[in-house]
């Protein structure tokens, strides 16, 4: 299981590596090494999450998300998208963003670095909005923290409560954090590019997380018709298929993975700078963590990981929130990456460690430990992913 299902990473690691080594010797070889492993450690929250999407894909949308979706997520966030960066805020061509890449990685560093206000309010609103909504959800039946998450499920009941409070925090964010700063040499006030990267990360969310929602909503519709099937086949003693995401539903779904992916690699993209400016270093290292955390998330879902540990994708979603709210920090203080992995780790930790006491104590036959009795069954996963 474990070699089929992080091969292809095993295979990335080693081309990765070699062609490092080839282009800048046995440096480049421990720089992308270092890259590789900051990547994984901060990314290990958006596996999880990945994994709670995904196993509502079937087997087709899946193999996208291993295959289109990696390219999306090494090439387009790890190389394209910092040339995009310069591109814009240097009012460049794409070919001289390029040439400056290449030829000027200090200024080209400087550049990236310059655009991290507004790259930090995008990913940190996005981030805080799929938190937000997680806690204010009022059909959630598992509560980890229950004294907290309790109440403020109540409060879910107050329609748009995520997005008001998403934007006095991004008002906070542009109006606190922005202060006395400038923006690309001075060209535009910092706070106002705080405010339209927050208010795009909020409307990318809205849009993305609203069709996938949509069209999620219509397959459970179908599948509310097809019940009198299933409770005939269950009748007969055969367990229903479960219904997965396909089509339009996995479509949207698919683009609300990517901008995920997107707004985690925000950190690592900028993180990387402080090893390397070199791009193509950048692009390697980055991208064989890349890899890695999509072989995490088919691993979880094939082995049924998060039906199993029911409080980990509660950790991953406090692991969101905790660093939405960096990424917005960070509009004005640097946080150290050590710091973010860190938290993300600890908070996953303490879900799964939560998570084993409830599944010993359920086992015990004490009926303490959580809400809902015995831990459910892992889910059937479409083969050939």
């Amino acid at each position: 299981m474990v070699l089929r299902t992080f091969g292809w990473s095993f295979g990335v690691t080693a081309a990765g590596l070699v062609t490092a080594f080839l282009f800048g010797g046995w440096e480049a070889f421990a720089l992308v090494a270092i890259l590789s492993i900051l990547e994984i450690s901060l990314s290990f929250d958006n596996a999880v999450v990945n994994a709670g999407v995904l196993k509502k894909m079937n087997a087709f949308w899946q193999k996208i998300f291993l295959t289109i979706g990696i390219l999306i997520a090494v090439f387009g966030m790890r190389l394209v998208f910092p040339i995009v960066i310069v591109s814009v805020s240097a009012q460049l061509g794409p070919i001289e963003a390029v040439d400056l890449a290449l030829n000027d990685q200090e200024r080209y560093e400087q550049l990236v670095t310059d655009a991290h206000p507004s790259i930090a309010a995008f990913g940190g609103m996005f981030l805080l909005m799929i938190f937000l909504n997680f806690i204010f959800d009022q059909d959630r039946d598992i509560h980890w923290l229950k004294p907290i998450e309790r109440p403020l499920a109540r409060f879910g009941q107050v329609e748009g409560l995520a997005v008001v409070i998403a934007l006095i925090v991004l008002l906070v964010s542009g109006s606190v954090l922005g202060t006395n700063a400038v923006l690309y040499e001075g060209h535009a006030d910092e706070s106002a590019a705080v405010y339209l990267a927050g208010i795009a990360g909020l409307l990318t969310y809205l849009i993305v997380n609203g069709l996938s929602s949509h069209f999620e909503n219509k397959i459970e519709e179908e599948e509310e018709q097809e019940h009198e099937a299933e409770e005939a086949a269950r009748r007969a003693g055969r367990e229903p298929s479960p219904v997965l995401l396909a089509g339009k539903a996995a479509f949207f779904m698919f683009l609300y993975l990517e901008v995920l992916d997107a707004s985690f690699s925000f950190d690592g993209v900028i993180g990387a700078f402080a090893i390397t400016n070199d791009p193509v270093i950048i692009a390697l290292g980055l991208g064989i963590g890349a890899m890695y955390v999509r072989s995490m998330t088919v691993y979880l879902v094939r082995q049924g990981t998060l039906d199993e540990y029911r409080y980990l994708e509660h950790g991953a979603h406090y692991a969101i929130g905790a660093l939405g709210v960096l990424l917005l920090i960070t509009i004005r203080w640097h946080v150290n990456e050590v710091i973010t992995g860190l938290i993300g780790v600890a908070l996953i930790g303490a879900a799964f460690l939560t998570s084993v006491r409830h599944n010993r104590a359920d086992a015990a036959g004490s009926g303490e430990g959580g809400e809902g009795g015995t831990p459910a069954q892992k889910p059937e996963v479409p083969s050939g992913v």
